[in-house]
C-alpha cells in the first residue's frame, strides 16, 4: 500500500528519509505522497519526490498557513506542473482553532481555488487533497461552487461524524482516515469508516502526527504505521484484508495516478 498523506519536509524528518522508507517498505508500505503546506513547503516537497522513486508530493497552502506571509501562487502553480507532484493542496478551511482568522482563510481558499480552476482550464487537471476540521458545512458550498467535479477531491484526515461523512459522500469525494481511526476515544470516526464505500476509502498516517494503535502517542508517526490503520479499518468494515489492501491500491491509483507496481504485492493475509 502507499500512505496518501504524510509530511516528509517536517523536522522531524530531517535527513532521515531513505532509512524512513525503507522501513516503511519492510512493514509493506511502498510509498508516500508528502503534502505542502505552503509556497515555501513545495518547493521542498518537490525535491524529496524529484529524490526518492516512491514519494511523491502535492502543491497548496494549508488553512492554518494562510496567515504565514505572502503565498507565492507562482511557485505553486511552478511545482503543481511537475509530474512528481500528483495534486494541489492541502487547502480548505478549519475551525478547530480561533487561528488564522476565518476571513483569512476564506480568502486563501478562494484564491487557491481560482488558481486550480485557471491551470483546469489550461490542462492541468490533478486532484485536491482537502484539509476541513469541523468545517463540513462551511466548506461543502465552497467546493459546490466551483467548477471543480467533487470526485477530484479527498477529504484527509477525516474525524468527522457520520453525518458528515454521507455529506461528504454524497458531495462525491474520496474520504481518507488516519491512526485516529483506531483510537478508543473516537468511535465516530471509526463508524464514519465503516460507511465509506470501497471504492472512496484511503489510507494514510499525516505523519508526523496521530500514530495509530500499537504506537499511539509516538512522535513522529511514520509512513510505515499506516500498515496499521489500513488493517483495523478492514477489521472494522468487516472485509478480509486482501480485498481491503486491493481496493485502498486501486484507490490511489485512480485517484492519484500513482501506480504501486511490483513492489505492492498484495499480501493473502485475511482478518
Amino acid at each position: 500500500m502507499i500512505d496518501t498523506h504524510c509530511h516528509l519536509t517536517f523536522p522531524d524528518f530531517a535527513g532521515r528519509l531513505d532509512g524512513i522508507m525503507a522501513d516503511a517498505a519492510r512493514a509493506g508500505v511502498h510509498g508516500a505522497i508528502t503534502i505542502s503546506t505552503s509556497s515555501a513547503d513545495c518547493g521542498a516537497a518537490l525535491m524529496l519526490a524529484e529524490s526518492h522513486e516512491r514519494v511523491w508530493c502535492s502543491s497548496g497552502v494549508h488553512p492554518l498557513y494562510t496567515d504565514k506571509g505572502e503565498h507565492d501562487w507562482d511557485e505553486i502553480e511552478r511545482v503543481a506542473r511537475h509530474p512528481r507532484c500528483v495534486a494541489w493542496g492541502e487547502l480548505g478551511l478549519d475551525n478547530h482553532y480561533d487561528e488564522p482568522a476565518r476571513e483569512i482563510q476564506r480568502r486563501v481558499l478562494a484564491d487557491q481555488i481560482a488558481r486550480i480552476e485557471a491551470c483546469r482550464v489550461g490542462g492541468v487537471d490533478k486532484p485536491i487533497v482537502v484539509h476541513c476540521r469541523r468545517a463540513v458545512e462551511d466548506l461543502l458550498p465552497i467546493l459546490r461552487a466551483s467548477t471543480i467535479p467533487g470526485d477530484r477531491f479527498v477529504f484527509h484526515c477525516f474525524t468527522e461524524i457520520p453525518q458528515h461523512a454521507r455529506l461528504v459522500l454524497d458531495f462525491g469525494a474520496m474520504i481518507s482516515f488516519t491512526g485516529v481511526a483506531t483510537y478508543k476515544n473516537a468511535p465516530e470516526v471509526a463508524e464514519s469508516a465503516a460507511l465509506v464505500p470501497l471504492d472512496r476509502i484511503m489510507v494514510e498516517t499525516d505523519a508526523p502526527y496521530l500514530s495509530p494503535v500499537p504506537h499511539r502517542g509516538k512522535r513522529p508517526c511514520e509512513p510505515a504505521y499506516a500498515i496499521h490503520t489500513a488493517k483495523f479499518l478492514a477489521k472494522r468494515r468487516g472485509e478480509r484484508w486482501s480485498d481491503f489492501h486491493a481496493a485502498i491500491d486501486a484507490n490511489t491509483h485512480r485517484f492519484f495516478g500513482i501506480d504501486t507496481g511490483a513492489a505492492g504485492a498484495r499480501s493473502g493475509e485475511t482478518l
